[in-house]
């Protein structure tokens, strides 16, 4: 049950930050909205955004945490420190490098992420000062996720999964400073920088807490540092792909005006899935799976995989089935006001409902990854990864513009292009296991996962029932849209719960130890 309750440690911090996320998005959205501003914008966080998913939410630390920890076990806490301390040194180092040559070269820079607007437009002029001033992330959040791989590989979880809660407090205060679109964008853009700065600091504090010695200086390049470079960057480039994919397509969404926008806030809803169950159960389980891989007992790295996807997906395919059935009426009661319009709600669903169906493939590369991981074989997911990031830009540019040459918006392209490298890459980490002997799941697993399809379905059908009747809903529930659509949200978690129970994919012995744990 350890796996569980880490996964709830993690899981839980990650819903108060994804929570207070909503709220930023929403007040950020109502200010800045959906247009040549808020692509702008959108830009800008591009990098940072892609930095802090592959760093601080756990790539990194897949790539990193296996190394660290079997230095820890063989050469002791000295010679995992000077490890960690000159892999950060190295990694400040080309971090902060890239920053400035990207300083130095952004007008260029932001023609390829924003080349759908004209060099002398307002939107293109801001996108350069916008990225400018949030560049410096990229050397906070490598920082960032170096300390929390060393608080998780000592079981400590905690502070890495609340300190994305920093970055949300910044924003929601820079959206609530801010009195037009422009303003509001430059603060915001002020606040990632300053959360990034706040959140390696506390990091900092976490590690030091632990008796952890490191500090900033000239790197140095000793064999096991090369050893953890060498399985870092194949494995953050590994577990980065859905990332990856994201970035490229918003790259191409940017030759339709307000396209980009529409699918941040369609990814902001799918990441939610993704970010609370995915990652937390990927962190979870890397370091126990890197310890079981050392054994010649296969049982205990089975169970683990087997545990750790049958909870994924009890906990990622009813959210899947909800962003499918209603993709543009939750996106309306959660953004639709002030500067974001009805319209761009119902231009988002055209995204959403397309991610919603690659949602469990978002999932479970997280929880297979680490099966790799776990045994430093970082380059095999790589070539996957690879292979599907061509998949993803090739599909997402035919899709793209075969549906604009059709006379429809282009972008869901974009979307369904995203959904099927994911499942691509899935289905190649799974047979990749397969294939190697690392992995064979049991029968209690494929059980669990048929009663798993069938509450979720149940739970499918309840929601689609509830659309059909928003006019009682709305005579219910009072305080407009928002509320009636978190109450949509209640009741279908309220429904699959019920049949989760009934079917078997969520089973009371699991509730009676997870109470017996709180108790304790």
């Amino acid at each position: 049950m350890s796996l569980l309750r880490n996964t709830l440690t993690q899981s839980s911090l990650t819903l108060g930050s994804r929570i207070l996320g909503f709220v930023r998005d929403i007040l950020i959205a109502a200010k800045v909205g959906a247009g040549p501003i808020g692509d702008a914008f959108v830009t800008a966080l591009i990098l940072p955004n892609l930095f802090r998913r592959v760093f601080a939410e756990g790539a990194f630390a897949q790539a990193f945490v296996p190394a660290y920890a079997r230095t820890l076990e063989a050469e002791g806490k000295e010679a995992a420190e000077e490890v960690a301390r000159q892999t950060m040194r190295g990694l400040f180092a080309v971090t902060a490098g890239l920053i400035i040559l990207a300083e130095l070269g952004m007008p260029w820079l932001i023609r390829a992420f924003h080349g759908g607007y004209s060099p002398e437009s307002e939107s293109f002029q801001l996108a350069i000062l916008l990225t400018r001033i949030t560049m410096p992330y990229l050397a906070c959040m490598a920082l960032a996720a170096l300390l929390s791989g060393v608080l998780n590989s000592a079981g400590r979880f905690i502070l890495s999964a609340g300190a994305p809660t920093v970055l949300n407090i910044f924003l929601i205060t820079a959206a609530v400073l801010g009195d037009s679109s422009p303003q509001t964008a430059i603060f915001a853009a002020w606040a990632v920088t300053f959360a990034g700065i706040a959140q390696a600091g506390l990091l900092w504090w976490g590690v030091t807490r632990q008796k952890v010695s490191l500090s900033l200086g000239w790197p140095k390049l000793t064999p096991a540092v090369r050893k953890i470079i060498a399985l870092a960057i194949p494995g953050t480039i590994a577990a980065s792909g859905t990332q990856i994919n994201i970035m490229v397509s918003q790259l191409l969404a940017s030759f339709e005006e307000g396209a980009k926008s529409w699918l941040f806030y369609a990814d902001r809803l799918y990441q939610l899935p993704l970010g609370i169950v995915g990652v937390a159960v990927g962190v979870a389980i890397l370091p126990r799976l890197a310890r079981a891989a050392r054994s010649d007992d296969s049982k205990p790295a089975n169970t683990l995989m087997d545990d750790g996807m049958g909870l994924a997906m009890a906990l990622t395919l009813p959210a899947a089935i909800a962003l499918m059935v209603a993709p543009a009426y939750i996106i309306e009661g959660l953004y639709a006001r002030g500067a974001f319009l009805v319209s761009d709600a119902q231009q988002a669903g055209l995204a959403l409902v397309h991610y919603g169906w690659g949602v469990p493939a978002f999932v479970l590369i997280k929880v297979l990854a680490p099966g790799f991981f776990a045994r430093e074989d970082t380059k095999t997911p790589m070539r996957f990864v690879l292979f599907t990031v061509a998949l993803n830009t090739v599909l997402g540019a035919g899709l793209f513009l075969w549906f604009r040459s059709q006379g429809w918006p282009g972008f869901p392209g974009l979307a369904i292009a995203t959904s099927i490298a994911a499942w691509v890459n899935a289905a190649l980490l799974f047979i990749g296991l397969q294939a190697r002997g690392w992995y064979r799941p049991g029968a209690r697993l494929i059980s669990r996962l048929v009663s798993v399809t069938l509450a979720s379905l149940a739970m499918g059908a309840a929601l689609l029932y509830l659309l059909t009747q928003q006019d009682v809903l709305q005579s219910w529930v009072p305080y407009g849209k928002f509320s009636e659509v978190l109450a949509f949200i209640v009741l279908g978690a309220g429904v699959y719960g019920i049949a989760a129970l009934l079917f078997g994919a969520i089973r009371p012995s699991d509730l009676k130890a997870m109470l017996r744990r709180k108790a304790a």
